[in-house]
């Protein structure tokens, strides 16, 4: 009999948008884990050296082209916000979050990912939701979720 365990990263995203006139609005969806994301988390696991700085920015942006495997920057980023990490031990997943205020990331945002810098570095993972209207004195606040199986 033998048992084989397999490794799956599963993200998504989930947005809140704090209007101005004080309504909120939610929005989630799936996100694809690209290619050198996977590289990443090899290499953060086992590599003996030069192990990659650990994900620390959320970028958003306004490409709307579909995410795919080879991807290893958003289509038209804006800007990137600092994150906060959350994960329980015992349990089998963490989140990354980051809040753009007013004045930051203002426009008609369809794009956001993960990344390991502050200005470019490696992305972890891409999703192209459907239109986030950010007027200048809105407040956004972006959670990417993993959950590993």
């Amino acid at each position: 009999m033998s048992v084989k365990d397999s490794l799956q990263v599963i993200g998504k995203m989930s947005a809140t948008l704090k209007k101005a006139d004080g309504t909120i609005e939610k929005f989630n969806k799936n996100n694809l884990i690209v290619d050198i994301g996977f590289d990443f988390i090899a290499d953060a696991i086992a590599k003996a050296s030069g192990r990659p700085p650990v994900m620390s920015h959320i970028a958003v942006g306004t490409g709307t082209t579909a995410p795919a495997s080879g991807d290893t920057t958003l289509e038209s980023e804006l800007t990137r916000k600092q994150i906060t990490y959350w994960h329980s031990a015992g349990t089998k997943e963490f989140a990354v979050e980051a809040t753009f205020d007013q004045g930051e990331a203002t426009g008609a945002l369809t794009e956001a990912g993960v990344f390991n810098d502050g200005v470019s570095g490696i992305m972890l993972d891409r999703v192209v939701y459907a239109v986030i209207n950010k007027g200048v004195n809105d407040i956004l606040t972006v959670r990417f979720t993993f959950d590993l199986s």
